[in-house]
């Protein structure tokens, strides 16, 4: 495979990752709702609120009508559907659209903030959604750059390790481990309690190799080898353990777009294990290209 199709190819794994996580993310805001509650049912919002003149019940809604709040939820997920149609038209030179791409990088800060804030602030809950966060702004760095430039493949590579050490963190039981864990591992791999814990666990020591493994040349490519396959298993994970032949649509509606919105989890892995392909020449290696 020629250089220039090469990079067409990385350019189009980094599209992909950033198309599906604001494709699951619109079909979540648009379907269901937006995990900002816990950051907009708040006294101190209500109270801001009156002092624009709005009253209780346009604020909460009548009932009948949506409130403030369930508008503004609901008109964000617009915004994400914008987004997810810009991965897919912004090339270098279009300013507006990159703009908008960073944009969506801010909305999925706010977004992974809200579930920090509804898991009790547990740190690896916002870190683990670095890869999600940080997906358009790889892609704007790719059109603007070059999908080789350092400030590229250090910024996905941060994205990678953001992604991992969370899950770690969670899997080792640094911070409580949650149920859902357990959960998929017993109704994917049709193990009991124990043996899921014990995988978790070894799962949480993978996470923390292939961490350090990624800045140390020898193991980078075979630590981005299995991050990929790891983060597409538990990706996948979610659908395959809640989807069911006795739910309409056999729960699709409910479950897959869980798997899409976490495709940077994946994506990410494989777009560095595709840039470190080819060794570069001398004349290649200068402060603008791959590390």
């Amino acid at each position: 495979m020629n250089d220039s199709k090469h990079e067409q190819m990385l350019i189009w794994v980094i599209r992909l990752g950033a198309f599906l996580c604001f494709a699951g993310w619109t079909w979540v805001h648009l379907y269901w709702e937006g995990p900002y509650g816990i950051l907009l049912w708040q006294d101190s919002t209500y109270e801001l609120a009156t002092r624009f003149g709005i009253s209780w019940d346009e604020f909460v809604g009548s009932g009948a009508e949506d409130g403030l709040v369930q508008k503004w939820l609901a008109r964000i997920g617009w915004l994400y559907l914008i987004c997810t149609i810009l991965t897919l038209t912004a090339r270098k030179g279009s300013w507006l659209q990159i703009a908008g791409l960073l944009g969506g990088s801010g909305l999925l800060a706010v977004l992974s903030y809200a579930k920090y804030v509804s898991a009790q602030r547990q740190l690896p809950m916002f870190v683990e959604h670095g890869g999600q966060m940080l997906m358009p702004v790889v892609l704007v760095l790719a059109l603007v750059f070059g999908v080789r430039h350092r400030a590229t493949i250090v910024t996905a590579m941060i994205a990678f390790v953001m992604t991992f050490a969370g899950h770690g963190c969670y899997a080792l039981n640094i911070w409580p481990t949650p149920a859902t864990f357990y959960a998929m591992t017993c109704v994917s791999l049709h193990v009991e309690y124990e043996t899921a814990a014990w995988l978790i666990r070894v799962a949480g020591v993978l996470d923390v190799i292939v961490c350090i493994g990624i800045f140390i040349p020898l193991l980078r490519r075979s630590s981005a080898m299995y991050a990929m396959l790891w983060g597409f298993a538990t990706a996948i994970a979610r659908p395959v353990a809640g989807m069911s032949w006795s739910l309409y649509y056999w729960g699709t509606d409910q479950f897959l777009h869980e798997a899409v919105l976490r495709a940077p989890h994946f994506l990410i892995p494989l777009y560095l294990f595709l840039v470190w392909d080819k060794p570069q020449t001398t004349s290649q290696l200068s402060d603008r290209e791959i590390l």
